[in-house]
């Protein structure tokens, strides 16, 4: 069926039921399926070229055959015999083959025959003879041919209820067409038609249409004629209008009317009392259809992609409504009303411009498909309502139970290179006197008045940057250092303020890629649509026309690295547009095409997501500002302009979000003494404290939920070893995380002799009781500290009693360790190496890695991907490998976390630094790390495998898992833009350096049926089995639960 959003509504079950009915009718009847005796045929071979062309021979002993299937067979001719033989044949079914012209001996089928399916062949005609030999016909499938027109014989089929031939070439259709009084369906959608065929007109049981993807332009006022019309599909027929005849299809019941140009619907619209579904999605409707308003038994309504501002009260009479989506439009707000639709299952209403959901919205209990991202929402917050109607249920009925309050608090994130002032400018920006000495007088002299602190690795600072209107800005001062790369990504959150700053004095164009570039790309990539501020420090140390042409360059270097960004994304979107352009069958017909193979409706996603990155650009804001820490002007100028963005509606609608009192008073109660020095609280400590704000411990669950989607504390009610924790100390947890992530050795080596000074035997080691140690065994126990220190930094190991001694004061108790380690599993930053699944220790030290520590390489892993054993021959088992590949930012620390995520799925594992070789059962599987070697080479990261082609099952179910693992996380990129590619087995095998690549999108597609072998455009000769391409069953995101965005502070 044809219409962009079909995948998508209830209407295809009426074709699927209607096609099981015909099914269960067939299945009643004698059967026969075969096949050819040289396999199937390749996908792209020309059968020209073909060395044998398929045969059949007929057994004998079949004349009683009703069914007769011989379709994925490659055939160019019937089997001889055939007409003679099956004098009982009833169903003919010669689908996806080669057939150019209509086969003759259907002819002598035709006294019995009473359906043909011809579809996925290569027909540019058919033979009249042969159409008016098929008398008793009743269904006919031409659908995916080459047809330019069909015979007028095709009129002569009096019984024919069903007819397709979409994906055609038509032009127009016989007049003879109009004889077919019987015909119930009738499907002519992706031809090249351009009116509607008046011949359809004089059909009386015609029931289903679909004209959908022609250039139709304009509907004949008698369309009306057409009274038993019950399913009709005008998708993409560009239609400014529909005529008052149309409001007269009495019986309709499903219209499809998306992708047109329609503006308006007639006022007798509303005559359709029988419709169930329709679909206006993709159109320029401005307002809402007030002729859909009595149309009391719509059930599904699509308004999605038009121009609509609001929503009228009096859709509450749309009483039966299970399905509304109205997502991309300009929706303001909704009625209040809208309530009443208590049966609602889908609601969708993303990409809008609501801030506040009516009273009582919780009411739509039974929603099951809800979207609301992309909307100013502050009442309830955006944290809220993404959970979901029962969370949002929650907030209202909290909402009535306290006062509301609201809270202007803005996170404000400082990120540059190391060195580049970020510590220096949060040390002067949030000091009170920067306020206080507007001016003038000797500040210049007497500003900064003490030396700022370095930095300690991530800090975080309450700001309250204007007293009288209780705005504060809590800022997070994001360490430069290479080593935090991979836990800043956490701190990356929509809804913030991005401040990168550069310094000046040390600046030149041809560090653009590093100093600001790069950090443009990660921001980007995390947080579409983000606001970033570009700060440049240090502006006393640079001459004025120096200040001047730096800041001129930055500038200059951002709009030409945006442009460029758009124009690669733009173009990649137009060589979607002519892959779609395509009709399925050419595109998968040669390996050559682009997006060979990949479906209509993966296209269309891969549409949606470079139209997504291209709408959802940085919010890049402009001029550079220069600032001095000695100048206290600059610093006011600064400090005025972050005010002002942070105030600005349009740029942060979320600031003044409405929170319940009791939400508030729970956040503040848990930062009191004398928990607030606590590690962590148990949960029945947090529903104390909700007694306290007024929370009774049932409504306790959606506050904590609140609190840690918006990055206020860590609440993982999804994990089994966490949910009875609550982590509200997120200074500490900072902190504790700059302990990991310092690479320094003296400075580690210190901690752990301060940890150990005063102490007996530690758990798991036997550092000596003494209440005065020798200096002997100072020695030694430094000795033996060193020792894990140099473990940690080139290999990341670290046993638990060595950590619990790293973290000291942090930690003091046995469970603070182990709650705080498995916190550190769940943010996918280590992982145990020695715990068996579901099996304690017994006793012996558990030793944990950090992959993002791991220095050694790992040889054995990157020859075996390369396609060489350990003696460098070549493998004879296939090999299976799967790459990424990211043209624009690699995202920090994904590596590491991925490395940490799939420890549950691998045993006998050897790491390197870019490298992982491992097992999955007794399969070996390989995941390699390759950073881009230079601008115009792609970073990869691949996934790979091997087995023996009987086998090859075995290897895709090693990497499948490894794969759905990768998408997991990167779920937690929106804004980055990588491609999947499936890398030819045979070119690996050849050890190719540039191996063709197959598109990744065929991972999620189902193996095409009758194709056993693909050939590989590299080398024409050669062909690649299917099974080496397509995995035995379609990938789908894995299930399990991916970290949630923590530290969150909008």
């Amino acid at each position: 069926m044809a219409g962009k959003d079909s995948g998508n509504l209830k209407t295809v079950r009426l074709w699927r039921d209607a096609a099981l009915r015909a099914r269960k009718l067939r299945s009643n009847l004698r059967q026969l399926t075969l096949s050819a005796a040289g396999g199937c045929p390749e996908a792209g071979a020309d059968p020209l070229e073909s060395p044998d062309t398929p045969q059949l021979v007929l057994p004998a002993n079949i004349g009683d055959i009703e069914v007769l299937n011989l379709g994925n067979n490659g055939l160019e001719e019937v089997p001889d015999g055939l007409g003679s033989a099956l004098g009982s044949l009833r169903v003919l079914i010669l689908r996806r083959n080669r057939f150019a012209r209509l086969p003759p001996a259907v002819a002598e089928l035709g006294h019995h025959l009473t359906e043909l399916d011809l579809s996925h062949n290569r027909l540019t005609a058919l033979a009249a003879e042969v159409v008016n030999a098929l008398r008793e016909l009743r269904k006919l499938n031409l659908s995916h041919n080459q047809l330019p027109c069909l015979p007028a014989q095709l009129g002569s089929l009096a019984h024919l209820e069903e007819l397709d031939v979409s994906f055609n070439r038509l032009t127009h259709l016989p007049d003879s067409l109009s004889c077919l009084y019987r015909l119930r369906t009738l499907d002519v959608d992706h031809n090249q038609l351009t009116a509607f065929p008046r011949q359809l007109l004089q059909l009386p049981a015609l029931e289903e249409l679909d004209v959908s993807s022609n250039r139709l332009r304009g509907l004949p006022e008698d369309i009306s004629a057409l009274r038993a019309l019950k399913i009709l599909w005008l998708s993409g027929a560009e239609l400014g209008t529909l005529p008052n005849g149309f409001c007269e299809l009495a019986s309709l019941e499903s219209l499809m009317l998306d992708n047109n140009g329609l503006q308006a619907l007639p006022e007798q619209f509303s005559h359709l009392q029988r419709l169930k579904m329709l679909n206006l999605s993709s159109n320029l409707f401005e307002e809402f259809p007030a002729a859909l308003l009595p149309l009391a038994g719509l059930e599904e309504l699509y308004l999605s992609r038009n121009q609509l501002t609001s929503v009228p009260s009096l859709i509450s009479g749309l009483g039966r409504l299970l399905t509304l989506w109205l997502d991309n439009n300009r929706i303001r707000y909704l009625p209040d009303s809208i309530v009443e639709l208590t049966g609602l299952e889908e609601l969708v209403l993303q990409g809008n411009q609501i801030a506040v959901l009516p009273d009582n919205f919780g009411q739509l209990s039974r929603v099951g498909l809800w979207k609301i991202k992309d909307n100013p929402l502050i009442q309830p917050p955006y944290e809220v309502c993404m959970k979901g109607i029962p969370y949002i249920a929650a907030y209202q009925k909290e909402l009535a139970h306290s006062q509301p309050a609201v809270q202007p608090r803005l996170k404000l994130l400082l990120m540059g290179h190391k060195a580049s002032g970020k510590t220096l400018l949060r040390h002067c920006l949030t000091e009170e006197r920067v306020g206080g000495n507007q001016g003038g007088g000797d500040k210049e002299k007497s500003y900064p008045p003490s030396p700022p602190p370095g930095s300690k690795g991530i800090e975080v600072t309450s700001w309250t940057a204007d007293a009288s209107r209780g705005l504060r800005f809590i800022v997070y001062d994001l360490a430069g250092d290479e080593s935090y790369e991979v836990i800043q990504p956490f701190f990356l959150s929509p809804g913030a303020l991005y401040v990168l700053v550069v310094n000046l004095a040390t600046y030149e164009p041809c560090c653009f890629p590093t100093t600001v570039g790069s950090f443009l790309h990660r921001v980007g990539a995390r947080v579409p649509h983000a606001v970033v501020c570009i700060v440049g420090t240090h502006a006393d140390l640079c001459a004025e026309r120096e200040l001047e042409e730096k800041c001129l360059d930055i500038h200059r270097q951002i709009a030409l690295q945006e442009k460029h960004d758009a124009e690669g994304l733009s173009h990649l979107a137009r060589v979607v547009d002519e892959a779609l352009a395509r009709d399925f069958e050419l595109r998968s017909a040669s390996p050559h095409a682009a997006y060979y193979g990949v479906s209509d409706k993966n296209l269309r996603r891969r549409k949606a997501h470079f139209q997504y990155l291209l709408n959802h650009r940085l919010q890049i804001l402009s001029p550079v500002l220069p600032v001095s820490c000695w100048d206290p002007r600059l610093l006011q100028r600064l400090r005025d302009k972050l005010l002002s963005v942070a105030e600005h509606r349009e740029i942060f609608p979320n600031l003044h979000r409405v929170l319940p009192r009791s939400w508030q008073v729970l956040e503040e109660l848990h930062f009191q003494p004398p928990q607030a020095q606590r590690l962590w609280l148990s949960w029945w400590d947090s529903a104390r404290l909700g007694l306290q704000a007024g929370l009774t411990e049932d409504r306790l669950q959606s506050a904590l939920s609140y609190l840690h989607e918006s990055g206020k504390l860590l609440y993982f009610e999804d994990s089994p070893a966490l949910k009875e924790h609550v982590f509200h100390n997120l200074t500490r947890l900072i902190d504790i995380l700059n302990v990991f992530f310092q690479r320094d050795a003296s400075l580690l080596l210190h901690k752990l002799l301060l940890g150990t000074s005063g102490e007996g035997e530690v758990e798991g080691e036997s550092f000596p009781a003494m209440a005065l140690p020798t200096p002997n065994q100072d020695v030694l126990r430094a000795t033996q500290l060193h020792h894990y220190v140099e473990g940690f930094l080139l290999h990341g190991l670290l046993p638990a009693h060595v950590i619990r001694l790293l973290l000291k004061p942090h930690v003091q108790a046995q469970q603070d360790l182990q709650l705080l380690l498995e916190l550190l599993e769940k943010m996918g930053l280590c992982y145990c190496l020695n715990k068996h699944k579901g099996k304690p220790l017994n006793g012996s030290t558990a030793w944990y890695k950090f992959p993002c520590y791991v220095q050694n390489e790992v040889p054995h892993a990157e020859a075996w991907i390369n396609g060489t054993n350990l003696a460098g021959q070549s493998f004879v088992a296939e090999q299976l490998q799967i790459e990424y590949s990211f043209p624009f930012t690699f995202p920090p620390g994904l590596f590491a976390r991925y490395s940490v995520q799939i420890n549950s799925h691998v045993v006998h594992r050897s790491d390197g630094k870019f490298q992982i070789f491992a097992y999955r059962g007794k399969v070996p599987v390989v995941v390699s790390y390759r950073p881009a070697k230079g601008v115009l080479q792609p970073d990869t990261l691949s996934i790979a495998s091997h087995a023996s082609l009987p086998n090859i099952w075995t290897a895709w179910q090693a990497i499948t898992p490894l794969v759905e693992e990768l998408n997991v996380l990167l779920q937690e990129w929106p804004g980055l833009h990588y491609t999947v590619h499936i890398l030819c087995s045979k070119c690996l095998k050849r050890g190719s350096p540039n191996p063709h690549a197959f598109p990744g999108e065929l991972l999620s597609q189902p193996r095409p049926e009758g194709v056993a072998e693909i050939i590989c455009p590299k080398n024409g000769s050669e062909r690649v089995n299917v099974a080496l391409v397509y995995p035995p069953t379609p990938t789908v995101i894995s299930p399990c639960s991916k970290y949630l965005h923590t530290f969150l502070e909008n």
